[in-house]
């Protein structure tokens, strides 16, 4: 056994809180390196004859990556407390892994030589609100989703989907017409609503506010936000909000105060300026998102600053009964605001989703005092990798799915934010190059995978368009050029989606992959539920056989609702098939 490899801590994915009575716990092995893993366990204060007592259970193969295998195994201590280790056994040895070190065989002597897991406090359990494990999220970019009020254009209004936008242009998007299209929110199975920013800002996109306190007037006025609000809870539907905490617009009144009073402004330690006068050029002489001088980044940790955002945070909670904030740029904002943000908002409305925009390993954000979950953008792009540009084959797909779901602890990828497009990349359909089929396997990947997955709006419908701002087109709402069966294909999936728990928050494993072929089978389980999915991201007809017995078990074919008969059945190209498997009930 390469003992380099294992790896193991008390601590975020590897043994953490799943709930008020169980533990998880996970250990890292280099892949293929270790037949079969014992968890030794015990209380640290039951001893007897001097020697302290444990037992001893297996522990599960849960998944594999390119370099590692990963073992798990959930317990529930009878007084919430454990020390523990791991013994490790391959054809020819056993080998007992602790905090302290490799031994031939367990030490009894003394507890301090094992990992500790000191005490299950209900209050240091990540908690999220449940209610996201059964939320299919659309995002809507306000300006370009449908204009039901042309009384409040702006200025240069283009007329709605004219001609493909440019970074500056203004179609005339507001509240009204998102009102006018809920209907057709609910017709597809959406249940939460993610807008991008809302308030009084100069951009068509809003990330660069003016007042936090405002709506911008081309979207129309509270009163109107309220009735949005209301009409969206009234069909089932929540509200996540845009908060842009990093940094403020040029024309953030603050700001201004210290373009035009500098040194002497009153704001002067609202923002990170390192010398007077300021200047844009060649690149701003006081911090901003990137280095866009009219994005200047907030201090924080100033704390006339946190209390303002703060009150944001809570005055539209508060006022308009929203339901989640998505945080822009959030990891580049200090740990400690984030920390008294959850403070405040759950205070309030303790269900609110916090969900952060982090594009990389987010586990210091996630251990409950911060966020309830981050935009999973390593699933995002292993799938576009894999689906839409075939940049990558079956078996690496695979190891970054697992790699993505063993790098958080369970009860955080149950409510983690998946998406395949957004604002801020092409669309789905123009990075698959128009392959509609395409498409529609990542769309089939993305719905029966664990998690809060989001569809951007139009991807349903079959928009395109490149980079930023080509994937923020307008919304076609023309029946006859909208791909009517692309939406059906996701009508379908959200509705088995609801329809089958094991979709939505089960277990996710790896049956096979076959680079040759390019395909990927997985299982998904919950409680009695088992569902098998089978991808074929190849051009050519998969001949895939069940790799297990249909004597005993009943497979129904979820999509067509039909039973299997056959042990080997005949995938298309890009064709996919959804199997729930039964056990047969005894004569």
């Amino acid at each position: 056994m390469l003992k380099e490899a294992i790896y193991h801590r008390p601590k975020d994915a590897f043994a953490y809180a799943y709930d008020e009575r169980t533990l998880h716990i996970r250990l890292r092995t280099k892949k293929d390196d270790v037949d079969a893993v014992f968890l030794l366990f015990g209380d640290p204060y039951v001893w007897e004859d001097g020697a302290w007592q444990f037992d001893k259970q297996p522990m599960q193969k849960s998944g594999c990556d390119a370099l590692f295998d990963y073992w798990f195994i959930a317990m529930q201590p009878p007084y919430r407390r454990l020390r523990y280790g791991f013994e490790l056994h391959d054809e020819e040895n056993v080998l007992v892994y602790t905090e302290k070190g490799f031994y031939d065989k367990a030490p009894t002597d003394d507890t301090a030589y094992y990992f500790c897991f000191p005490f299950l406090n209900r209050i240091d359990v990540f908690d999220a609100p449940s209610w996201v494990k059964d939320t299919v999220w659309y995002q809507i970019f306000p300006e370009r989703f449908a204009n039901g009020n042309p009384k409040l254009n702006p200025p240069h209004t283009l007329p709605w989907g004219s001609v493909d936008p440019t970074t500056t242009s203004f179609f005339g998007g507001d509240f009204e017409g998102i009102i006018e299209r809920l209907d057709y929110l609910v017709e597809l199975g959406i249940n939460g609503i993610y807008f991008t920013p809302i308030f009084k800002a100069p951009s068509n996109h809003k990330y660069d506010t003016i007042d936090y306190f405002e709506i911008d007037p081309q979207f129309g006025d509270k009163q109107t936000f309220k009735r949005l609000v209301e009409a969206c809870h009234e069909k089932g539907i929540r509200v996540m909000l845009d908060a842009v905490f990093n940094h403020s617009g040029y024309y953030f009144a603050p700001f201004q105060d210290v373009l035009k009073n500098g040194e002497s402004s009153r704001y002067k330690d609202w923002f990170h300026i390192r010398h007077f006068p300021l200047q844009t050029e060649p690149i701003p002489n006081y911090d901003t998102f990137a280095f866009v001088p009219e994005m200047p980044k907030l201090n924080t940790e100033n704390p006339e600053v946190k209390q303002y955002l703060l009150d944001v945070a809570t005055y539209w909670i508060r006022e308009f009964d929203i339901d989640g904030w998505r945080l822009d740029v959030a990891n580049e904002v200090d740990h400690q605001f984030w920390r008294e943000f959850r403070q405040a908002v759950k205070a309030i409305k303790p269900d609110v989703y916090i969900l952060g925009e982090i594009w990389h390993d987010a586990m210091p954000w996630l251990r409950g005092d911060q966020f309830d979950a981050v935009m999973n953008y390593p699933f995002t792009n292993g799938a576009l990798n894999y689906f839409a540009k075939g940049h990558v084959c079956a078996s690496e797909f695979a190891n970054t799915i697992v790699h993505v779901w063993h790098n958080y602890p369970q009860n955080v990828n149950e409510v983690a934010f998946h998406l395949l497009g957004s604002h801020d990349t092409p669309r789905i359909l123009t990075q698959c190059d128009e392959q509609k089929e395409k498409v529609k396997l990542m769309f089939t990947f993305q719905l029966s995978f664990s998690g809060s997955p989001c569809i951007y709006y139009g991807d349903e419908i079959g928009l395109t368009g490149g980079q930023d701002p080509l994937c923020r087109k307008c919304m076609v709402w023309e029946k006859e050029k909208q791909d009517r069966d692309l939406f059906a294909h996701v009508q379908t999936l959200i509705s088995l989606r609801k329809q089958y728990r094991a979709l939505r928050f089960g277990e996710f494993h790896v049956l096979e992959t076959n680079d040759e072929t390019n395909h990927i089978a997985y299982v998904k389980t919950y409680d009695d539920e088992t569902i098998v999915c089978v991808l074929n991201n190849g051009e050519a007809p998969l001949e895939w056989t069940v790799p297990f017995s249909l004597a005993d078990k009943t497979v129904t074919n979820l999509w067509t609702n039909e039973q299997m008969t056959e042990q080997t059945m005949t995938i298309e190209p890009y064709g996919f098939r959804m199997l729930l498997v039964q056990a047969t009930s005894a004569e």
